[in-house]
């Protein structure tokens, strides 16, 4: 009976258990971005005993790519390659962005502050204390500006307000135009510094 079970003798690595080994193998087979196919191929190499000089010049990747996952490897955790996502995780979500668009399209004034006229750094703080997601005043506004938005005023709205107060005020000035000559004869010339 004996000679009927047949073992399968899988190699056995440095680091990574024969799940993992195979886990990662299949994967690799997968349509994968090129990054996440250097993650997968940087822990089956550091797991067959390869120094990370050798895994560098091979993928053509940095040091730094390939401790982290040896890391990775060696702790035991190479089969949540995936949990760790690429790039900066992303913080801002629609809803976020459909809040911020509503917030500027109303005064603060709505929502009950004093000040008539968001500010980047206003609208950071009401958003984190609203949805608890902080972003900082540089990136809420190029996330304006991507929106074409602004908490600036428009031009027409201050060109609108400085009509307005021009057509307020009473002083108006012109040019002075004289048609005698005998007017100019008349003027009184005028020294502040003498005493009267």
């Amino acid at each position: 009976m004996k000679n009927d079970i047949k073992e399968i003798e899988t190699p056995t690595g440095k680091y990574l258990t024969s799940f993992q080994r195979k886990l990662l193998q299949k994967s690799l087979q997968e349509d994968l971005p090129d990054s996440y196919r250097q993650r997968i191929q940087i822990m089956l190499l550091a797991d067959e005993g390869k120094f990370q000089t050798e895994i560098c010049r091979i993928l053509g990747c940095c040091p730094a790519t390939v401790r982290h996952w040896t890391h990775i490897a060696r702790a035991g955790m190479a089969h949540q390659w995936q949990e760790c996502p690429i790039g900066r995780h992303k913080t801002v979500s629609d809803r976020y962005l459909e809040r911020l668009q509503e917030l500027v399209s109303h005064s603060p004034r709505d929502y009950g502050y004093c000040f008539g006229r968001w500010t980047a750094n206003w609208l950071c703080k009401h958003l984190a204390k609203e949805l608890g997601i902080k972003v900082s005043d540089r990136h809420l506004t190029r996330l304006l500006n991507q929106m074409g938005l602004s908490t600036r005023p428009q031009k027409t709205q201050v060109e609108e307000n400085a009509n307005s107060k021009n057509q307020q005020s009473k002083i108006s000035i012109q040019d002075l135009k004289t048609n005698d000559s005998q007017e100019n004869a008349e003027l009184l010339y005028f020294n502040p510094k003498s005493k009267i």
